[in-house]
Protein backbone atom coordinates (compact mmCIF):
# COMPACT_ATOMS: atom_id res chain seq x y z
CA UNK A 1 0.00 0.00 0.00
CA UNK A 2 1.03 3.43 -0.65
CA UNK A 3 -0.17 5.85 2.10
CA UNK A 4 -0.52 9.38 1.23
CA UNK A 5 2.43 11.08 3.03
CA UNK A 6 4.21 7.98 3.41
CA UNK A 7 5.59 6.36 0.28
CA UNK A 8 3.68 7.23 -2.63
CA UNK A 9 4.63 10.22 -4.93
CA UNK A 10 3.21 12.98 -4.95
CA UNK A 11 3.39 14.45 -8.40
CA UNK A 12 1.61 10.92 -9.19
CA UNK A 13 -1.86 11.97 -7.11
CA UNK A 14 -1.72 15.71 -8.07
CA UNK A 15 -4.05 16.20 -11.35
CA UNK A 16 -6.40 17.73 -12.90
CA UNK A 17 -9.48 16.47 -15.83
CA UNK A 18 -9.58 12.90 -14.02
CA UNK A 19 -12.24 10.59 -13.79
CA UNK A 20 -13.29 9.48 -9.72
CA UNK A 21 -16.45 7.91 -7.83
CA UNK A 22 -16.94 6.37 -4.59
CA UNK A 23 -18.03 2.63 -3.77
CA UNK A 24 -18.58 1.99 -0.33
CA UNK A 25 -16.72 4.51 0.93
CA UNK A 26 -13.75 4.89 -1.08
CA UNK A 27 -13.07 7.14 -3.37
CA UNK A 28 -11.63 5.85 -6.90
CA UNK A 29 -9.40 7.90 -9.24
CA UNK A 30 -7.98 7.18 -12.46
CA UNK A 31 -6.32 8.99 -15.02
CA UNK A 32 -5.88 13.10 -15.92
CA UNK A 33 -2.54 15.51 -16.23
CA UNK A 34 -0.32 17.40 -15.32
CA UNK A 35 1.09 20.53 -16.73
CA UNK A 36 5.17 19.87 -16.21
CA UNK A 37 7.45 22.60 -17.87
CA UNK A 38 4.55 24.07 -20.04
CA UNK A 39 3.40 20.73 -21.74
CA UNK A 40 0.45 18.38 -20.75
CA UNK A 41 1.83 15.24 -19.35
CA UNK A 42 -0.95 12.50 -19.66
CA UNK A 43 -0.91 10.24 -16.06
CA UNK A 44 -0.24 6.24 -16.61
CA UNK A 45 -3.56 4.29 -17.92
CA UNK A 46 -2.14 1.06 -15.81
CA UNK A 47 -2.89 2.56 -12.52
CA UNK A 48 -6.08 3.82 -10.49
CA UNK A 49 -5.84 5.44 -6.88
CA UNK A 50 -8.28 4.23 -4.02
CA UNK A 51 -8.83 6.76 -1.26
CA UNK A 52 -10.29 5.21 1.96
CA UNK A 53 -12.30 8.49 2.83
CA UNK A 54 -13.12 7.05 6.55
CA UNK A 55 -8.91 7.01 7.33
CA UNK A 56 -7.51 9.02 4.36
CA UNK A 57 -5.26 7.03 3.28
CA UNK A 58 -4.45 6.24 -0.43
CA UNK A 59 -3.35 3.17 -2.03
CA UNK A 60 -1.93 2.42 -5.78
CA UNK A 61 -3.36 -0.24 -7.48
CA UNK A 62 -1.98 -1.67 -11.00
CA UNK A 63 -4.30 -2.28 -14.20
CA UNK A 64 -3.10 -4.96 -16.53
CA UNK A 65 -4.40 -6.24 -19.56
CA UNK A 66 -4.94 -4.13 -22.76
CA UNK A 67 -5.08 -0.26 -21.46
CA UNK A 68 -6.36 2.85 -23.02
CA UNK A 69 -4.12 5.22 -24.94
CA UNK A 70 -3.10 8.42 -22.81
CA UNK A 71 -6.24 10.28 -23.02
CA UNK A 72 -7.37 14.08 -21.85
CA UNK A 73 -10.74 14.68 -22.41
CA UNK A 74 -11.99 11.33 -22.02
CA UNK A 75 -15.33 10.40 -19.99
CA UNK A 76 -15.29 7.87 -17.35
CA UNK A 77 -18.85 6.35 -15.49
CA UNK A 78 -18.92 3.66 -13.03
CA UNK A 79 -21.38 0.88 -13.15
CA UNK A 80 -22.23 -2.65 -11.98
CA UNK A 81 -18.55 -2.84 -10.42
CA UNK A 82 -16.68 -1.89 -14.01
CA UNK A 83 -15.15 1.44 -14.84
CA UNK A 84 -16.19 2.38 -18.71
CA UNK A 85 -13.81 5.08 -20.53
CA UNK A 86 -15.21 6.49 -23.70
CA UNK A 87 -13.60 8.58 -26.33
CA UNK A 88 -10.96 11.53 -25.34
CA UNK A 89 -7.93 12.67 -27.11
CA UNK A 90 -4.67 10.73 -27.57
CA UNK A 91 -1.36 11.79 -29.09
CA UNK A 92 -2.60 10.32 -32.89
CA UNK A 93 -5.87 12.38 -32.23
CA UNK A 94 -9.33 12.18 -31.03
CA UNK A 95 -10.75 8.54 -30.72
CA UNK A 96 -14.83 6.84 -30.66
CA UNK A 97 -12.72 3.61 -28.86
CA UNK A 98 -14.17 2.06 -25.52
CA UNK A 99 -12.40 0.00 -22.33
CA UNK A 100 -13.83 -1.18 -19.66
CA UNK A 101 -12.06 -2.69 -16.48
CA UNK A 102 -14.00 -4.84 -13.49
CA UNK A 103 -12.97 -3.66 -10.33
CA UNK A 104 -14.86 -6.45 -8.54
CA UNK A 105 -12.31 -8.99 -9.43
CA UNK A 106 -8.99 -9.66 -7.37
CA UNK A 107 -7.14 -8.35 -9.95
CA UNK A 108 -7.86 -5.38 -12.10
CA UNK A 109 -7.67 -5.57 -16.48
CA UNK A 110 -8.57 -3.64 -18.93
CA UNK A 111 -10.48 -4.92 -21.83
CA UNK A 112 -11.05 -3.01 -25.09
CA UNK A 113 -14.29 -3.40 -26.66
CA UNK A 114 -14.79 -4.05 -30.08
CA UNK A 115 -17.34 -6.17 -30.04
CA UNK A 116 -19.77 -3.31 -29.74
CA UNK A 117 -23.28 -3.58 -32.12
CA UNK A 118 -24.49 -0.53 -33.51
CA UNK A 119 -23.20 2.69 -34.60
CA UNK A 120 -20.71 3.75 -32.33
CA UNK A 121 -20.44 7.94 -32.02
CA UNK A 122 -17.74 9.48 -33.83
CA UNK A 123 -14.73 11.19 -32.20
CA UNK A 124 -14.91 13.47 -29.63
CA UNK A 125 -14.10 14.74 -26.49
CA UNK A 126 -15.00 16.85 -23.48
CA UNK A 127 -18.19 15.17 -22.85
CA UNK A 128 -20.65 14.09 -20.03
CA UNK A 129 -22.36 10.84 -19.45
CA UNK A 130 -25.92 10.10 -17.26
CA UNK A 131 -25.52 6.67 -15.87
CA UNK A 132 -29.40 5.62 -16.00
CA UNK A 133 -30.79 1.81 -16.03
CA UNK A 134 -27.41 0.67 -16.28
CA UNK A 135 -27.05 2.40 -19.50
CA UNK A 136 -24.28 5.02 -20.22
CA UNK A 137 -26.29 8.16 -21.64
CA UNK A 138 -23.49 10.91 -23.35
CA UNK A 139 -24.06 14.23 -24.19
CA UNK A 140 -21.88 16.64 -26.31
CA UNK A 141 -18.46 17.35 -26.81
CA UNK A 142 -15.60 18.64 -29.28
CA UNK A 143 -15.12 16.05 -32.15
CA UNK A 144 -14.47 15.05 -35.56
CA UNK A 145 -17.06 14.05 -38.56
CA UNK A 146 -17.17 13.08 -42.22
CA UNK A 147 -18.58 15.36 -44.16
CA UNK A 148 -21.44 13.18 -44.90
CA UNK A 149 -22.73 12.84 -41.44
CA UNK A 150 -22.46 16.60 -40.48
CA UNK A 151 -24.86 16.57 -43.33
CA UNK A 152 -27.28 14.43 -41.67
CA UNK A 153 -27.24 16.43 -38.63
CA UNK A 154 -28.23 19.19 -37.30
CA UNK A 155 -26.62 18.74 -33.71
CA UNK A 156 -22.92 19.36 -34.62
CA UNK A 157 -21.81 23.08 -35.04
CA UNK A 158 -18.37 23.10 -37.55
CA UNK A 159 -15.92 25.27 -36.04
CA UNK A 160 -13.28 24.68 -38.45
CA UNK A 161 -12.55 22.11 -41.53
CA UNK A 162 -9.61 20.06 -42.27
CA UNK A 163 -7.99 17.05 -43.59
CA UNK A 164 -7.68 14.35 -41.18
CA UNK A 165 -7.47 10.25 -41.48
CA UNK A 166 -9.05 8.29 -38.53
CA UNK A 167 -8.92 4.43 -38.93
CA UNK A 168 -10.44 4.14 -42.52
CA UNK A 169 -12.59 7.31 -42.54
CA UNK A 170 -11.41 10.83 -43.94
CA UNK A 171 -12.60 13.63 -41.47
CA UNK A 172 -12.72 17.51 -42.25
CA UNK A 173 -15.44 18.66 -39.92
CA UNK A 174 -14.16 19.84 -36.36
CA UNK A 175 -16.76 21.45 -34.02
CA UNK A 176 -18.89 20.92 -31.30
CA UNK A 177 -22.36 18.67 -31.14
CA UNK A 178 -25.50 18.42 -28.94
CA UNK A 179 -25.79 14.16 -29.64
CA UNK A 180 -27.07 12.05 -26.73
CA UNK A 181 -25.69 8.63 -27.47
CA UNK A 182 -26.70 5.60 -25.27
CA UNK A 183 -24.53 2.45 -24.74
CA UNK A 184 -26.39 -0.61 -22.91
CA UNK A 185 -23.73 -2.18 -20.74
CA UNK A 186 -25.84 -5.71 -21.06
CA UNK A 187 -26.05 -5.96 -24.79
CA UNK A 188 -22.90 -3.92 -25.44
CA UNK A 189 -25.15 -2.05 -27.85
CA UNK A 190 -25.55 1.86 -29.39
CA UNK A 191 -28.06 3.70 -30.14
CA UNK A 192 -29.25 7.04 -30.89
CA UNK A 193 -32.71 8.14 -29.25
CA UNK A 194 -34.62 10.82 -31.24
CA UNK A 195 -34.84 13.92 -28.81
CA UNK A 196 -37.73 16.43 -28.81
CA UNK A 197 -37.65 19.62 -26.85
CA UNK A 198 -35.85 23.01 -26.77
CA UNK A 199 -32.27 20.88 -26.64
CA UNK A 200 -29.14 22.73 -25.38
CA UNK A 201 -26.74 24.02 -27.78
CA UNK A 202 -24.01 22.44 -29.21
CA UNK A 203 -21.31 22.69 -26.28
CA UNK A 204 -18.47 20.37 -24.01
CA UNK A 205 -16.72 20.99 -21.16
CA UNK A 206 -20.21 21.13 -19.45
CA UNK A 207 -21.68 19.54 -15.94
CA UNK A 208 -23.60 16.61 -16.12
CA UNK A 209 -25.76 15.56 -12.68
CA UNK A 210 -28.77 12.39 -13.00
CA UNK A 211 -31.96 12.99 -10.60
CA UNK A 212 -33.88 10.14 -10.80
CA UNK A 213 -35.23 9.54 -14.82
CA UNK A 214 -34.07 12.91 -15.44
CA UNK A 215 -30.34 13.68 -16.91
CA UNK A 216 -29.22 17.45 -16.40
CA UNK A 217 -26.85 19.93 -18.30
CA UNK A 218 -25.31 23.10 -17.37
CA UNK A 219 -22.45 25.27 -18.38
CA UNK A 220 -19.75 24.61 -21.00
CA UNK A 221 -18.67 26.31 -23.56
CA UNK A 222 -18.38 26.06 -27.66
CA UNK A 223 -15.63 28.38 -28.53
CA UNK A 224 -12.27 29.34 -26.29
CA UNK A 225 -13.43 30.42 -22.82
CA UNK A 226 -11.41 34.05 -22.72
CA UNK A 227 -13.74 37.15 -21.66
CA UNK A 228 -14.98 38.99 -24.82
CA UNK A 229 -15.01 43.04 -23.24
CA UNK A 230 -16.62 43.91 -26.50
CA UNK A 231 -19.63 42.09 -25.65
CA UNK A 232 -21.06 43.11 -22.21
CA UNK A 233 -23.50 40.49 -22.31
CA UNK A 234 -21.41 37.99 -22.49
CA UNK A 235 -19.78 39.21 -19.43
CA UNK A 236 -22.93 38.79 -17.52
CA UNK A 237 -23.71 35.74 -19.09
CA UNK A 238 -25.46 32.80 -16.18
CA UNK A 239 -25.60 29.78 -15.85
CA UNK A 240 -28.17 27.69 -18.01
CA UNK A 241 -30.09 24.55 -17.02
CA UNK A 242 -31.53 22.00 -19.36
CA UNK A 243 -33.08 18.68 -18.18
CA UNK A 244 -33.63 15.81 -20.53
CA UNK A 245 -36.46 13.32 -19.38
CA UNK A 246 -34.60 9.64 -19.61
CA UNK A 247 -38.39 8.09 -20.61
CA UNK A 248 -39.72 9.98 -23.29
CA UNK A 249 -36.34 11.61 -24.09
CA UNK A 250 -37.66 15.09 -24.32
CA UNK A 251 -35.57 18.04 -22.88
CA UNK A 252 -36.81 21.03 -21.34
CA UNK A 253 -34.90 24.88 -20.50
CA UNK A 254 -35.40 26.10 -16.81
CA UNK A 255 -36.28 30.26 -17.35
CA UNK A 256 -33.88 31.60 -15.08
CA UNK A 257 -34.33 34.91 -15.53
CA UNK A 258 -36.14 36.06 -12.62
CA UNK A 259 -33.62 34.52 -10.19
CA UNK A 260 -30.24 35.06 -8.95
CA UNK A 261 -27.86 32.67 -10.66
CA UNK A 262 -25.01 31.87 -10.95
CA UNK A 263 -22.00 33.13 -13.40
CA UNK A 264 -21.92 31.18 -16.37
CA UNK A 265 -19.07 28.91 -16.72
CA UNK A 266 -17.31 25.61 -17.83
CA UNK A 267 -15.10 22.64 -16.90
CA UNK A 268 -16.95 22.78 -13.40
CA UNK A 269 -18.94 19.84 -11.40
CA UNK A 270 -22.50 19.17 -10.32
CA UNK A 271 -23.37 17.28 -7.87
CA UNK A 272 -26.94 15.57 -7.01
CA UNK A 273 -27.27 15.74 -3.23
CA UNK A 274 -31.12 15.15 -2.79
CA UNK A 275 -34.22 14.07 -4.86
CA UNK A 276 -34.42 17.72 -6.30
CA UNK A 277 -31.15 19.55 -5.57
CA UNK A 278 -28.11 20.28 -7.40
CA UNK A 279 -24.87 21.16 -6.15
CA UNK A 280 -22.13 22.76 -8.39
CA UNK A 281 -18.60 24.15 -7.21
CA UNK A 282 -15.90 25.71 -9.15
CA UNK A 283 -15.01 26.02 -12.68
CA UNK A 284 -13.66 28.59 -14.82
CA UNK A 285 -16.09 31.68 -15.39
CA UNK A 286 -16.56 33.62 -18.13
CA UNK A 287 -14.89 36.23 -16.72
CA UNK A 288 -11.20 34.15 -16.78
CA UNK A 289 -11.07 33.61 -13.30
CA UNK A 290 -11.05 30.15 -11.48
CA UNK A 291 -13.74 30.00 -9.12
CA UNK A 292 -14.27 29.10 -5.92
CA UNK A 293 -18.24 29.53 -4.89
CA UNK A 294 -20.94 26.93 -4.25
CA UNK A 295 -24.83 26.63 -5.55
CA UNK A 296 -27.32 25.02 -5.03
CA UNK A 297 -30.09 24.59 -7.39
CA UNK A 298 -33.79 23.65 -6.60
CA UNK A 299 -35.28 21.43 -9.80
CA UNK A 300 -38.76 21.85 -8.05
CA UNK A 301 -38.67 25.68 -6.96
CA UNK A 302 -36.70 26.27 -10.06
CA UNK A 303 -34.48 28.76 -7.80
CA UNK A 304 -30.62 28.77 -7.33
CA UNK A 305 -29.08 29.32 -3.42
CA UNK A 306 -25.73 30.29 -3.30
CA UNK A 307 -23.87 28.64 -0.75
CA UNK A 308 -21.49 29.74 2.39
CA UNK A 309 -18.95 27.40 3.12
CA UNK A 310 -14.94 26.76 4.77
CA UNK A 311 -13.27 26.21 1.38
CA UNK A 312 -13.37 30.01 0.17
CA UNK A 313 -9.20 29.16 -0.08
CA UNK A 314 -10.01 26.23 -2.76
CA UNK A 315 -10.60 27.76 -6.08
CA UNK A 316 -10.89 24.40 -8.60
CA UNK A 317 -11.42 23.92 -11.75
CA UNK A 318 -10.74 20.31 -13.82
CA UNK A 319 -11.47 18.84 -10.48
CA UNK A 320 -14.12 15.91 -9.83
CA UNK A 321 -16.86 16.18 -7.13
CA UNK A 322 -18.34 13.27 -5.88
CA UNK A 323 -21.75 12.38 -3.63
CA UNK A 324 -20.53 10.81 -0.04
CA UNK A 325 -21.70 9.46 3.20
CA UNK A 326 -24.44 11.50 4.41
CA UNK A 327 -24.78 13.11 0.67
CA UNK A 328 -21.19 15.35 1.78
CA UNK A 329 -19.83 16.18 -1.37
CA UNK A 330 -16.37 14.69 -1.96
CA UNK A 331 -14.15 17.58 -3.96
CA UNK A 332 -10.37 15.94 -5.33
CA UNK A 333 -8.05 17.41 -7.44
CA UNK A 334 -8.33 19.83 -9.94
CA UNK A 335 -6.47 22.93 -10.55
CA UNK A 336 -6.33 26.11 -8.42
CA UNK A 337 -5.41 28.59 -10.78
CA UNK A 338 -6.36 28.12 -14.77
CA UNK A 339 -5.72 31.01 -16.92
CA UNK A 340 -6.73 31.59 -20.30
CA UNK A 341 -3.99 34.32 -22.36
CA UNK A 342 -5.44 36.09 -25.71
CA UNK A 343 -3.55 37.69 -27.98
CA UNK A 344 -4.02 39.23 -31.53
CA UNK A 345 -3.99 35.69 -32.98
CA UNK A 346 -5.18 32.59 -30.21
CA UNK A 347 -6.32 32.10 -27.34
CA UNK A 348 -3.89 30.33 -25.05
CA UNK A 349 -3.27 28.90 -21.54
CA UNK A 350 -0.92 30.06 -19.12
CA UNK A 351 1.48 27.76 -18.61
CA UNK A 352 1.78 28.59 -14.79
CA UNK A 353 -1.25 25.95 -13.47
CA UNK A 354 -1.09 24.27 -10.32
CA UNK A 355 -2.61 20.94 -9.82
CA UNK A 356 -4.04 19.63 -6.24
CA UNK A 357 -4.06 16.49 -4.49
CA UNK A 358 -6.22 17.32 -1.24
CA UNK A 359 -9.39 15.95 -0.97
CA UNK A 360 -12.15 18.38 1.20
CA UNK A 361 -15.75 17.64 1.79
CA UNK A 362 -18.90 20.33 1.77
CA UNK A 363 -21.41 19.04 4.33
CA UNK A 364 -25.13 19.60 2.66
CA UNK A 365 -27.15 18.41 5.56
CA UNK A 366 -27.48 17.91 9.19
CA UNK A 367 -24.79 14.77 10.55
CA UNK A 368 -26.32 11.97 12.30
CA UNK A 369 -25.74 11.92 16.32
CA UNK A 370 -24.34 8.53 15.32
CA UNK A 371 -21.79 10.58 12.42
CA UNK A 372 -21.07 13.22 14.91
CA UNK A 373 -20.20 11.41 17.95
CA UNK A 374 -17.70 9.17 15.55
CA UNK A 375 -16.09 12.16 14.26
CA UNK A 376 -15.73 13.35 18.35
CA UNK A 377 -14.51 10.13 19.31
CA UNK A 378 -11.96 10.52 16.66
CA UNK A 379 -10.76 13.60 17.05
CA UNK A 380 -10.46 13.14 20.75
CA UNK A 381 -9.25 9.65 21.28
CA UNK A 382 -6.90 10.73 24.33
CA UNK A 383 -10.20 11.14 25.76
CA UNK A 384 -11.45 7.75 26.56
CA UNK A 385 -8.08 5.86 27.03
CA UNK A 386 -8.64 1.86 27.37
CA UNK A 387 -12.32 2.22 27.06
CA UNK A 388 -11.92 2.27 23.76
CA UNK A 389 -11.00 -1.18 23.88
CA UNK A 390 -14.68 -2.16 25.06
CA UNK A 391 -15.72 -1.51 21.61
CA UNK A 392 -16.89 -3.95 19.31
CA UNK A 393 -14.06 -5.06 16.66
CA UNK A 394 -15.64 -3.12 13.67
CA UNK A 395 -16.62 -0.66 15.10
CA UNK A 396 -13.18 -0.32 16.93
CA UNK A 397 -11.64 -0.36 13.46
CA UNK A 398 -13.60 2.36 12.17
CA UNK A 399 -13.14 4.51 15.37
CA UNK A 400 -9.10 3.64 14.50
CA UNK A 401 -9.84 5.11 10.63
CA UNK A 402 -11.20 8.54 11.88
CA UNK A 403 -8.86 8.83 14.53
CA UNK A 404 -6.07 8.61 11.53
CA UNK A 405 -8.26 10.41 8.94
CA UNK A 406 -8.08 13.43 11.80
CA UNK A 407 -4.36 13.28 12.95
CA UNK A 408 -1.98 15.85 12.14
CA UNK A 409 0.89 13.63 10.97
CA UNK A 410 -1.88 13.18 7.83
CA UNK A 411 -3.23 16.06 6.59
CA UNK A 412 -4.13 15.20 2.56
CA UNK A 413 -8.27 15.23 3.94
CA UNK A 414 -9.35 18.53 5.23
CA UNK A 415 -13.46 18.77 6.20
Amino acid sequence: MDAAGGDAPVSRLERSGHTAFIDNNTLYVWGGYQVVAGEDVMLPSDEIWLCDLDSGTWERREITGDKPPDLSGFCGSYVNGALYIFAGCSLTGYTNQMYSVDLTEPNFTWKNMTDMKGTTPSPRNKHSCWVHRDRLIYFGGYGCKTIGEVRNTSSFVVEEMSWATIGNALFRCWGWNSEVCVFDTHTATWSTPETRGPAPTPRGCHASALLGDKGYISGGVVMPPFIDHSDPQKEKAVLDIFCLDLETWTWTQFDLSSSCAPMGRSMFTMTPTSDHTLFIYGGLGTDGRTLDDAWQFNTQKKEWTKMTHPHKDKPRVCHTACLGHDNDVVVFGGSSNMCFLMDTVAILRAPSQKHCRDVFMFQTQPYSLFRLCEDFIGKNTELFGDYLDWLPSKLHNKIDKRSAFFSPTKPILTH
